[in-house]
């Protein structure tokens, strides 16, 4: 059964199954991670989930940073990761309000374009009007999630990394 789920360390060892199947060096959107986070030690590991709880908790505390974190679960196996921007953080215009990744094991079986609906919910209740979700021109796959969950498509810009298709979503 699928799940979204609060980051948490209970699942510390499956999540490192997920991070080493993207390999080194490669980007794993909706986790937050970055590339000083040391995360194959527990005690790195709870710093980091801490760290994504304060996060999610930011846009109550008054900050502009907020980002909701949820994990993709199938049973006890951590499947990808998909993260809301709901402050009014710099990096919604780059890479939108949700991101999101599924570890390269569990492709094409719709995994995104479920997160991305239950993920729709949580915007709404948070009272956004409308979401950015922003993916590279060839990635097909991000395509049609975005598209399946009602995306529209407002164009192509250069997003700082290349260029970038940029979809809106009403809620």
């Amino acid at each position: 059964m699928l799940q979204l789920i609060a980051p948490t360390t209970d699942l510390h060892s499956s999540w490192l199954e997920a991070h080493h199947e993207w390999g080194a060096g490669l980007h794993e959107d909706g986790f937050g991670l970055e590339p000083s986070d040391e995360v194959e030690s527990p005690e790195g590991f709870a710093a980091w989930v801490a760290l994504l709880a304060g996060a999610s908790g930011a846009k109550a505390a008054g900050t502009d940073r907020g980002c909701l974190y949820r994990w993709i679960v199938e049973g006890d196996r951590v499947q990808g990761g998909i993260a809301l921007r709901h402050g009014l953080s710099h990096h919604v215009p780059e890479f939108g309000h949700i991101g999101y990744g599924i570890r390269p094991s569990s492709r094409g079986r719709g995994l995104a374009t479920w997160a991305l609906g239950r993920m729709l919910d949580e915007a709404r209740a948070l009272g956004l009007d409308r979401v950015l979700l922003v993916c590279e021109v060839d990635n097909l796959a991000s395509v049609g999630t975005i598209e399946r969950n009602g995306g529209v498509l407002e164009g192509v810009r250069d997003a700082g990394h290349g260029p970038a298709r940029r979809y809106w979503i009403e809620l």
